[in-house]
């Protein structure tokens, strides 16, 4: 037998021998790490499964780095150019100065993309509305043409966790609307928080939907949901919507704790609702009066199901003088600071 298939045996049955007793000793710490791949800065890589991970959220995924994925969406559909732009820069810009690798995720060219490169992220938010949102249902379609797509949360949930991503952040989730008990119009994210294991940072769910069935609907998926620092769940443009979480946690520790419980019993996915913070916040009696106008508006006009939000935050945007959309872009990067900051706590558990 050849000398270098000898050894290479050898060392296999060495590796598998001290695997055994670890076992028997019930003790993991002989157990081989498995080699993670080395990147350099010019590389990206593909996986099997068609998703290509960039060089630099690959080499931190390899080293047990933390990385917080973004969704793409808000920088199409969120607000115009260049502010869209300027936006996802600086909330990438907010999760590195946290400690964490920014992973924004997008379909380019039918490709799902872990991580954009500066042109990619330009090349979105300037054709903004031109490109598709993409849910979990819509990307085997997109994929198939060769489209360019920008992720919605379940589908950024989808392929972050495709990517080994078990921390995102975003500005809100979707959930039941209003007059959901009638017309059914239920968001993708709740069913998608129920079977994929992400923690979703958020300002909670939009104002705009109906909140309290949106809590009981993420309860009949088993959805870990908890809001940080305070007792009522976050309402997106304002710190209150009335509900009560139905946990708390008190600091990102708490949460990376809760995400590391939640992986080893195999569970989905869970909801951290992050209060805007007090300073940022849009006048509450404003907002909620701008949003039922609104919504009297879209059901006036035969808006209807993903064309919903995009034009109700728009509107919103409209009747408040631009106070919504300011608020919105500081949740965002407030979001983006305490998702980094639970991925750094997770990534610390795991090395622990």
């Amino acid at each position: 037998m050849d000398h270098s298939l000898m050894s290479l045996s050898n060392s296999v049955v060495s590796q598998r021998v001290a695997v055994l007793a670890g076992h028997l000793n019930g003790d993991n710490r002989s157990r081989p790490r498995a080699v993670q791949p080395h990147f350099t800065s010019a590389q990206a890589t593909s996986s099997s499964s068609g998703i290509v991970v960039s060089a630099e959220v690959a080499a931190a995924l390899g080293s047990g780095r933390p990385v917080v994925a973004l969704e793409s969406t808000i920088i199409t559909h969120g607000m115009p150019f260049p502010q869209n732009l300027e936006t996802a820069q600086q909330v990438e810009a907010v999760v590195r100065a946290n400690g964490a690798v920014p992973a924004t995720i997008a379909v380019l060219h039918g490709v799902p993309h872990i991580g954009l490169t500066a042109p990619q992220l330009e090349r979105l938010a300037r054709a903004g509305t031109a490109v598709r949102k993409v849910s979990r249902r819509d990307l085997p379609l997109v994929c198939a043409l060769g489209l360019d797509g920008a992720t919605t949360v379940s589908a950024t949930m989808l392929l972050a966790a495709r990517a080994g991503i078990a921390v995102f952040v975003t500005g809100g989730i979707g959930g039941v609307h209003r007059g959901g008990e009638l017309s059914m119009d239920i968001s993708a994210d709740l069913t998608e928080l129920g079977r994929t294991p992400v923690a979703v940072v958020c300002a909670g769910a939009k104002s705009v939907l109906d909140i309290p069935r949106t809590l009981e609907f993420l309860e009949t998926q088993g959805v870990c949901v908890a809001a940080l620092g305070v007792g009522e769940f976050p309402a997106f443009f304002t710190r209150h919507s009335g509900c009560k979480a139905p946990c708390r946690v008190d600091s990102p520790q708490q949460v990376a704790g809760m995400i590391a419980a939640s992986q080893r019993l195999g569970l989905g996915g869970m909801v951290i609702g992050v209060p805007i913070p007090e300073h940022h916040a849009a006048a509450g009696a404003e907002v909620e009066a701008a949003v039922e106008q609104a919504l009297g508006e879209a059901a006036q006009q035969g808006t209807q199901g993903s064309d919903v939000t995009p034009f109700l935050l728009h509107r919103i945007k409209e009747l408040t003088g631009g106070k919504s959309l300011a608020a919105n872009i500081q949740l965002v990067k407030n979001n983006a600071a305490v998702g980094a900051q639970i991925a750094v706590a997770l990534a610390a558990l795991h090395q622990s």
